[in-house]
């Protein structure tokens, strides 16, 4: 499997590590695409790989799967044309798929092409439960509270938590897009953006990210909550974020599916 990675920050760092350094994948990124010139380069030489800036040969570099961990607006404008041009796609930026429009826009792409895409699990769990509970419609109601420092939010420190936000999965990916990746994916798995309630929570007392998702239906109830460490160097970014894609392409082929 020859893997590219769009993107040159600390997810692809770590992805380096584990799949050319410590061989944790039956593959190999070959090919590493970016803006910052510099970071690329040295990401090349360090982990013997290739660095593009041009987006059309990166994707013509004879790689199989691609993963975005770079930004929204990334994943939004090259979906679409990874998987035109035979590739896998890995997305991180779960907030590129809150427009239902473009999502089904990816969707048919990637069938009419053979192609999959992966949305990995991130920094939550219990995916596989709300898809189970809703496979008859039995899933009645959803819902997430996120815990995060003010650092890890982008805001300013303060002495006591404050709550940011409360309403609807649409609205809170729309507001904080580089935070809630987990809210959109939740609503995805359940009961769409609409339904999906979050409520994200400012608090200067915790280390940890902190996620409690909730669900209620004629399954039975579910509560379920992860602290999750932050990626060193990038408190806005979730460790296990990082796993969860390593667990794709760790999984991407296997004969035995569990879940």
């Amino acid at each position: 499997m020859n893997i590219g990675v769009l993107g040159t920050g600390n997810i692809a760092t770590y992805l380096l590590e584990c799949v050319n350094e410590e061989k944790l994948v039956d593959g190999e990124i070959k090919a590493v695409c970016g803006r910052n010139r510099e970071a690329g380069k040295q990401l090349a030489a360090r982990y013997n790989t290739r660095f593009y800036e041009d987006v059309d040969e990166f994707i013509a570099s004879g790689i199989d799967v691609v993963i975005e961990a770079a930004a929204i607006e990334v994943a939004a404008a090259r979906a679409v044309e990874v998987l035109k041009n035979g590739k896998d796609f890995i997305a991180t930026s779960i907030g590129a798929f809150k427009d239902a429009g473009f999502l089904e826009d990816v969707r048919k792409t990637a069938q009419a092409n053979g192609r999959s895409v992966f949305l990995p699990s991130g920094a939550i769990g219990g995916l596989d439960l709300l898809q189970s509970a809703n496979a008859i419609g039995g899933l009645q109601k959803v819902s997430i509270t996120t815990r995060k420092s003010p650092r890890s939010l982008g805001l300013d420190s303060m002495d006591e938590e404050k709550l940011l936000f409360e309403g609807s999965a649409g609205e809170a990916i729309g507001k904080f897009p580089e935070n809630i990746n987990v809210a959109l994916l939740l609503s995805l798995a359940g009961l769409g953006t609409d339904k999906t309630r979050v409520r994200i929570i400012a608090d200067p007392a915790v280390e940890r990210n902190t996620h409690l998702i909730e669900a209620d239906g004629s399954f039975g109830k579910m509560m379920l909550k992860t602290e999750n460490t932050p990626m060193p160097g990038n408190p806005k970014t979730s460790y296990l974020a990082a796993l969860s894609i390593l667990s794709v392409l760790q999984n991407k082929g296997n004969p035995v599916i569990i879940g």
